[in-house]
């Protein structure tokens, strides 16, 4: 919806993991940073891709962790760490309790439509870090789905005017 409400393309990062990454989820089992590494990377490229090419995108993506961010945040040729404003690429952070998000991620495993089960829900609740110097958007993830894109184009919106000062 965000994709749509933006005119640009769409990214689910889901399909950017390793065969061996989704058996190792839907197992139950947590992957580990160097499981993440070549999704990330993966991830990165495509949005590399697709800016040089003068698209905008919007990806799906739980980059929980700075250091994945940082990774992701590369798509941008011209970007140098720390320097957020600045970047192409930006976050943001759909913000529920960990009873909403595994009640989503059960529902998700149980129409077929998901690989994570809810019990690794925690594990990545545990990774979420979150610096303020990074200009996250955060958005309230239990208001309806339109609510959400419109909070976040004017988010951006107003992001994009206070840069054009």
């Amino acid at each position: 919806m965000l994709a749509d409400a933006l005119g640009c393309g769409f990214v689910e990062a889901d399909d950017h993991h390793s065969h061996a990454n989704k058996d190792k989820m839907s197992n139950g089992v947590p992957l580990t940073d160097e499981d993440r590494l070549p999704w990330l990377e993966s991830l990165r490229d495509t949005i590399r891709e697709r800016l040089g090419r003068g698209e905008d995108v919007a990806v799906s993506c739980s980059a929980l962790r700075l250091k994945y961010r940082e990774v992701l945040r590369q798509g941008d040729v011209s970007y140098k760490p720390g320097s957020y404003g600045a970047c192409r690429v930006k976050f943001v952070c759909l913000e529920a309790s960990a009873e909403v998000i595994a009640e989503r991620v059960r529902c998700r495993a149980a129409e077929g439509g998901h690989f994570m089960p809810a019990s690794l829900v925690r594990s990545q609740l545990d990774l979420l870090e979150i610096d303020a110097a990074e200009g996250i958007t955060v958005i309230d993830a239990t208001v309806p789905a339109h609510a959400i894109v419109q909070a976040t184009v004017a988010q951006f919106r107003d992001e994009l005017a206070s840069t054009a000062r």
